[in-house]
């Protein structure tokens, strides 16, 4: 635990940017999170209620049912009288030009006299009967209008539809032969009494339209109210016709429910607190377990990138959207955290993430149980992401055991009607969500390039051996390539007795000495007869020895290899003296006071468990070369002696490493030096010559 909780001091900025964190991280959550969102409910006529017992929150109407409401609405528009104006004026002006017209025309068809007679007669009761345009005659039938309203001045009278003619019905009536009528309708048809045919009805669109309002008020779209705190239905009840009316209007009432000022400010208010509390146990975690974590940048821009980004996309799915929040890879989060951190995060922070977005959906749960069981089995299946093969086993048994969880719950729920829907509802969602964490691995480059992280995917690019830089490591400095090699192998292994990450040390083993490729000859590994030493002073020596630490920074930064790489080179050595050079100016220049810091490495010294692995293996494994006599004395001898020495320096003060982390180091050094060179017991000599056969 204490590995990643060493706790610092905290100043005023420590605070302020914690705090302004988790205000900007809640404010960004609520400000998207869906406030009027209406679920519904899920109920069929003559099924039973599966849900527990509903109360209704608020007073609210029975509304009649659309066939019920349709009903009643024609049988109300059986009412409707659409007023019309009568224009008395249209009447006497036609029939007066038809007067004109049949004098002139008489006495060239010899018409009877009598004629003229009948047909005004004709004109005035079918303008009687009322006249209007084609179009509104349509309209009439159309709307099947049984009565209209005509009016004159003050005087409204009621007529029925029927009797009512248009300009081309008028006309046919006029020209239709009649039982008393002494004229042919050949004869009436060469006076073209269509010209003496106008519409002498207006229709009134303002009172027509008032009256339809009148008329269509009085239609009550709903059959009876219930009172707010009344129980609508009991878990087990028949939905009857009754309740389903009662239900269906609930429905309607809660999706167009305005709400008012107070409610909109309660839910805000109820948004902030419930986020703000994850949001504040998410960061307690972290000040409490993981407070190493919060010093450096990129953990916290990781976190919060998860912690906001996956809840907003459920947000925005569910309030724009009819697909389900199931589609959404949750199980991404707990294998990036995994990968970059360590379980303990992957999982809290995943928890964190799930709680954040479970409002929006509708049975939560359900889903908090699903996703829950996902980031579980993500974080027990995959560890270091080192082969593709890994990602495709934790996608499989995500998507197994997601279906199971989420099939039980909603059984022991009760949120179905049918088997069927159990594996069906939810299930090509939570499909879709496990193939999509097959984006994991695209996602790991950017990722790491964005926010300074190194997966073990790219630890295992670097450790080839054909990477540019290590073949030529081995071709130019052969001796420096097997001790990096030798130094990679121990280090993991003691990295694997302690918990630490194996797979890091052993690539920051292989780089730490590249820095000796500048000059390779002025290192022992790879000196053959010729010490170039001899010609140099200590202090020259020295600082030809101390240079390949910044020799090795220059090509890594060239070669852009990562910063954790970087920080084994670095501190693979820490503040030490080059001991060898400065005891021999010691003693030769016995009167003088020689200035250690000529000696001494530029630092840091190691402020991980891994290069703590990595400065005490290099160590012992250069001195155990230097050994004239190897035996299991020696070599337990040697190991005491240089990580003794180191620790009582000082140099794994800054590390988050054990007394126990570092006696398991030992022993592991000391058990591999020993199968390394072969260590057996010494034979017995004869103490009397044996006799020959």
């Amino acid at each position: 635990m204490g590995r990643y909780n060493h706790k610092h001091k905290w100043e005023w900025r420590d605070y302020f940017y914690r705090v302004a964190g988790v205000i900007i991280t809640t404010a960004i959550l609520v400000t998207f999170m869906p406030r009027e969102r209406f679920v519904g409910y899920k109920f069929n006529l003559g099924e039973p209620w599966d849900g527990e017992a509903l109360f209704a929150k608020d007073s609210f109407p029975i509304l009649k049912s659309e066939e019920q409401i349709a009903h009643e609405r024609d049988s109300l528009t059986r009412l409707i009288e659409p007023y019309y104006q009568r224009d008395a004026e249209t009447a006497e002006a036609q029939i007066e030009a038809f007067r004109e017209a049949f004098r002139d025309m008489q006495p060239e068809l010899q018409s009877p006299v009598a004629l003229e007679h009948y047909l005004e007669e004709r004109l005035r009761e079918i303008y009687g009967r009322g006249v209007m345009s084609l179009t509104d005659y349509e309209r009439l039938q159309q709307d099947n209008t049984h009565n209209i309203r005509i009016y004159e001045g003050q005087v409204s009278t009621v007529r029925p539809a029927k009797d009512i003619l248009s300009s081309k019905t008028a006309y046919k009536t006029l020209t239709a032969p009649s039982e008393d009528g002494p004229y042919p309708a050949s004869l009436i048809s060469k006076y073209s009494m269509d010209r003496f045919i106008k519409p002498n009805l207006i229709y009134d669109e303002a009172k027509s339209e008032q009256q339809r309002h009148e008329v269509l008020s009085m239609l009550v779209p709903y059959m009876g109210q219930v009172m707010a705190g009344q129980k609508i239905i009991d878990k087990g009840e028949i939905v009857n016709d009754r309740r389903y009316d009662i239900l269906t209007s609930l429905e309607h009432y809660e999706k167009n429910h305005t709400l008012t000022m107070k409610e909109r400010l309660t839910r805000i208010g109820g948004n902030i607190f419930y986020v703000l509390v994850w949001t504040i146990i998410l960061l307690t975690f972290f000040i409490e377990f993981r407070s190493d974590y919060l010093e450096k940048w990129r953990y916290a821009n990781l976190i919060c990138l998860m912690y906001v980004a996956f809840p907003l996309m459920a947000y925005a799915l569910v309030a724009h959207t009819d697909i389900s929040a199931y589609l959404i890879p949750f199980a991404t989060v707990p294998i990036f955290v995994r990968i970059f951190m360590d379980s303990r995060t992957a999982f809290v922070t995943h928890i964190m993430v799930v709680f954040a977005a479970c409002p929006v959906v509708e049975h939560p749960s359900v889903f908090i149980a699903t996703e829950s069981i996902a980031g579980l089995v993500a974080i027990y299946s995959l560890r270091d992401l080192t082969q593709r093969s890994e990602l495709l086993r934790t996608m499989l048994l995500v998507l197994i055991s997601s279906l199971i969880m989420n099939s039980s719950m909603n059984l022991l729920m009760g949120y179905y009607d049918n088997i069927e829907a159990v594996f069906f509802q939810d299930s090509i969602p939570i499909c879709g969500s496990a193939v999509l964490l097959l984006i994991v691995y695209l996602l790991l480059f950017p990722i790491e390039r964005m926010l300074g992280f190194t997966s073990s995917i790219t630890l295992l690019e670097l450790s080839n051996a054909n990477n540019p830089l290590l073949r030529r490591l081995s071709e130019e400095a052969p001796g420096t390539f097997q001790h990096s090699i030798q130094v990679s192998n121990l280090c993991a292994a003691v990295a694997g007795r302690i918990g630490a990450k194996s797979q890091l040390v052993r690539t920051g083993a292989l780089y730490h000495d590249i820095g000796k490729l500048h000059h390779p000859v002025f290192f022992t590994e790879n000196q053959n007869t010729i010490n170039p030493h001899t010609r140099l002073t200590n202090a020259q020596s020295a600082q030809i020895i101390i240079s390949h630490v910044k020799e090795g920074l220059a090509l890594a930064d060239k070669h852009r290899l990562p910063t954790v790489i970087k920080d084994f080179i670095a501190t693979h050595h820490g503040t030490s003296i080059a001991r060898f050079f400065y005891t021999q100016a010691v003693n030769k220049n016995p009167d003088e006071v020689i200035d250690p810091s000529i000696f001494t490495y530029p630092g840091p010294n190691p402020f991980t468990a891994e290069q703590a692995i990595l400065m005490m293996t290099d160590a012992v494994e250069a001195a155990s070369r230097s050994l004239k006599e190897v035996t299991e004395e020696s070599i337990n001898a040697l190991v005491d002696k240089i990580i003794d020495g180191q620790l009582e320096a000082g140099y794994f003060r800054s590390c988050p490493i054990t007394f126990k982390d570092i006696e398991d180091a030992k022993e592991v050094l000391k058990d591999k030096l020993r199968t390394i060179y072969h260590t057996r017991i010494q034979y017995p000599e004869f103490k009397v010559k044996p006799a020959a056969n």
